[in-house]
C-alpha cells in the first residue's frame, strides 16, 4: 500500500511561514512597551525626578541637624565643657527646671 501524502493548503503553509517572524513581533513589542510604560520605564522617570528632589530636600535637612549636634557636642567636650550647656543639659535631664522657668539656647 502506497501512503497517499497530501499537501497542506496555501493558508496553512502561509501561516506556518509567518508564525516565526509573528513571534518574534511579539517579543519585540513586549519588550518596546516595557521600556516605555514599565516599572523602570521612560514614563516613569519624572516619577523618580519627583523622588530625586524630595531626598535631596530630606537630605538637606538631616545635614543641617547633623551641624546642630555636631555643635551641641563640641559645646559639651569634656575638656573645655560649655557651662551654660552643661547647667541647662543637666537641669534638662534631672527634671528640676521650674515650670515658668525658659532655657533659651545660646546657639
Amino acid at each position: 500500500m502506497a501512503s497517499v501524502t497530501r499537501k497542506p493548503s496555501p493558508f496553512i503553509r502561509t501561516m506556518r511561514r509567518a508564525a516565526l517572524p509573528a513571534l518574534g513581533l511579539t517579543i519585540v513589542a513586549f519588550f518596546g512597551a516595557y521600556a516605555v510604560l514599565g516599572r523602570n520605564g521612560l514614563l516613569a522617570y519624572g516619577e523618580y525626578q519627583r523622588q530625586l528632589v524630595k531626598r535631596e530636600q530630606d537630605y538637606a535637612m538631616l545635614d543641617k541637624h547633623r551641624t546642630v549636634l555636631k555643635n551641641r557636642v563640641a559645646l559639651l567636650d569634656p575638656d573645655h565643657a560649655n557651662p551654660d550647656m552643661v547647667d541647662e543639659m543637666v537641669r534638662r535631664e534631672l527634671n528640676v527646671a521650674h515650670p515658668d522657668e525658659v532655657i533659651v539656647p545660646l546657639k
